[in-house]
């Protein structure tokens, strides 16, 4: 039994339906690679973030260590001078840094109830009377400062009460057996064992970030020390034979690793800056209570484009609206912000970046929303960014390719 052929319709339905097919099968592994990618994050975040830590380390310090090295210094030497001065740098900063951010952590963490008992309270009465609220914030009262009560204090003599029965004189030390019963010593091994794996594991989890700052030095000093060996000879490394599939492949590490430079080096920077600025604004313009704080969590959060300054911002608001109660703080806050992100968008990025990673911005927020939820936390969010530029780069060499212009003779 013999089927007729497919008519010209059928068969354009046909394929387009098979081409369909292999598009989603193809979307679904890249989905499941990402997927799988993220976890992977997840699971050796442990091992990669202190290499991470170092290769941006390594990025940041490269062009120093090449500047003593032209002016006639060995590279190990250079090396150990640079690690030296950063160190210096380093402790002095946290010297004159951290006490103030610690006392205002543990100022801040004590007040996190109250603060959020105070929004609680000032949405409710927002809710049930608006009208009033913006009155209470754009016309202040003052406060009537009362004079504090007198304590009455009585010249009568006091009355002592014979007819009432003394209470027991207990004779010895008291006996355990009335405070600690089977019941009371259960609960208390149960306790204990449900705290002690906490305990240990939050035992763990200290060790591993200790470990872990203790190895970026180390990395660091090896990646820089190392360098030349690496751009040399890391091709030799790749497990396949010279092809033309082996030089696109380079041709993709390459520009990962381009990109990564320009991103990273770059990007730390302009988050020293906003951190700076930042706290500088906040202390002396908007007079908030944790501005070094604030601009301390700027100098990491900011890493991330745009999501960090957001949350900067609004944890920044939330701090004026409790601490003061009016507009003009918030007002300032506003203008702190508005300030550092037209100083970071006119001067500071252009400067820095100098456009080497020629994302939009628009596309710069959709690759950091996708990495944090793909790939997994701070980490995804910031390695997004290059990869998205790796992604453009690829499509434009091997998809947005433009046919070659023939002129007419």
């Amino acid at each position: 039994m013999s089927f007729p052929h497919p008519t010209r319709r059928q068969g354009h339905l046909f394929w387009t339906a098979l081409s369909g097919l292999a598009i989603a099968i193809l979307v679904g592994l890249i989905v499941l690679l990402v997927w799988g990618l993220g976890r992977v994050l997840d699971i050796l975040s442990p091992v990669l973030w202190p290499l991470a830590v170092a290769g941006v380390v390594a990025y940041l310090l490269d062009p120093v260590i090449d500047y003593f090295e032209r002016k006639g210094m060995r590279r190990p030497r250079a090396i150990v001078c640079v690690f030296s001065l950063a160190f210096v740098i380093v402790a002095g900063v946290a010297a004159s840094v951290i006490p103030p951010i610690v006392t205002q952590t543990q100022d801040f963490r004590a007040r996190i109830p109250a603060i959020q008992d105070k929004v609680v309270h000032f949405f409710q009465d927002w809710l049930k009377d608006p009208h009033a609220m913006s009155e209470k914030i754009f016309n202040p009262q003052p406060k009537d400062h009362a004079a504090p009560p007198v304590p009455v204090t009585s010249n009568a003599p006091e009355i002592i009460d014979t007819n009432s029965p003394a209470p027991p004189i207990s004779s010895g030390s008291p006996s355990l057996n009335g405070f600690i019963d089977e019941k009371t010593l259960q609960s208390a091994t149960g306790w204990i064992g449900k705290i002690l794996p906490k305990a240990f594991s939050l035992l763990g989890m200290w060790f591993g970030i200790l470990t872990g700052l203790a190895l970026i030095p180390i990395y660091a000093f090896y990646l820089l020390l190392e360098k030349r060996g690496i751009q040399s000879k890391w091709t030799n490394y790749l497990p396949m034979h010279d092809s033309h599939f082996k030089d696109e492949l380079v041709f993709i590490l390459q520009s990962i690793n381009d990109y990564m430079i320009a991103f990273f080096r770059g990007q730390v920077l302009v988050a020293i800056c906003d951190g700076i600025l930042y706290g500088l604004g906040f202390l002396f313009i908007a007079h908030l209570p944790y501005a070094v704080l604030l601009g301390a969590a700027a100098m990491v959060l900011t890493i991330v484009p745009f999501i960090g300054a957001v949350i900067i911002f609004v944890l920044a608001m939330l701090i004026a609206l409790v601490q003061f109660g009016d507009w003009q703080h918030p007002l300032l806050v506003l203008a702190v912000f508005a300030v550092v992100q037209t100083l970071e968008g006119v001067v500071i990025s252009p400067r820095i970046m100098k456009g080497r990673v020629g994302l939009h911005p628009l596309t710069i927020i959709i690759a950091v929303m996708v990495g944090t939820t793909l790939l997994g936390g701070v980490l995804g969010g910031i390695l997004a960014i290059p990869l998205t530029a790796v992604l453009r780069v690829l499509m434009s060499r091997y998809v947005w390719k433009r046919a070659p212009q023939t002129g007419s003779s």
